[in-house]
């Protein structure tokens, strides 16, 4: 099997409530480009403006810390081919616990956190009462050894909380955060392989990714 786990950059998106919108347009139009080819032949060439948190993105460590991997140094190795279990968090509230996380194998896994929030994608209450993991959270799965951890809600953090302590503890780990994931109740528990490799782009923390995974 093979599912998408990402959700539609289109113009006009809203992602982050304060954040600007992609602008999607032609650069070359169709129509424009026939008076470069011969009869008949015709290209696109598209533009894109957004910012990097646009859609389904990946934080790397640049994100938090100046000193950090960006997009561009992040291994390859941990951010594909990654064997993934999911943590079904729907119905234990907006405080997500490390309660949720014991007895479960999570060394050198993706961890996909299963909230059922990308419900409210595109709507006014995807930006209002998210869950989220708390810092003790964030501080068992870097002691659990996580290789990635991705969320389907608006942000992994507390967005009150302006320390933001998952993304400084786990990027601060070298553990890359997947956010805005779709389709988590499609995923069996575990016996997956989660991939999430975003553009190599230098100098960036963040970038979106087509998240998906192979059972």
């Amino acid at each position: 099997m093979l599912l998408d786990l990402s959700h539609t950059i289109e113009d006009g998106l809203i992602t982050y409530k304060g954040l600007p919108a992609p602008v999607v347009c032609d650069f070359l139009s169709r129509e424009a480009s026939r008076a470069l080819y011969a009869p008949g032949t015709e290209f696109h060439i598209g533009k894109i403006e957004m910012v990097a948190n646009t859609g389904t993105y990946l934080d790397s460590p640049f994100h938090r810390f100046a000193d950090g991997l960006d997009i561009a140094d992040l291994p390859l190795a941990g951010l594909v081919n990654l064997e993934g279990v999911v943590i079904r968090a729907m119905g234990h509230g907006r405080t997500l616990t490390p309660a949720l996380f014991q007895n479960h194998d999570l060394a050198g896994k993706a961890v996909l956190v299963h909230t059922g929030w990308d419900q409210h994608w595109r709507t006014d209450q995807y930006f209002e009462g998210h869950p989220f993991l708390t810092e003790e959270t964030a501080v068992y799965l870097k002691e659990a050894g996580t290789a990635l951890v991705g969320i389907d809600s608006l942000n992994i953090d507390d967005t009150a909380d302006g320390r933001r302590p998952v993304h400084t503890t786990l990027l601060g780990s070298q553990i890359p955060i997947v956010e805005h994931l779709c389709h988590l109740d499609q995923l069996p528990d575990a016996g997956f392989h989660f991939f999430a490799a975003p553009v190599k782009v230098r100098g960036m923390g963040t970038f979106p990714v087509r998240a998906y995974a192979i059972w």
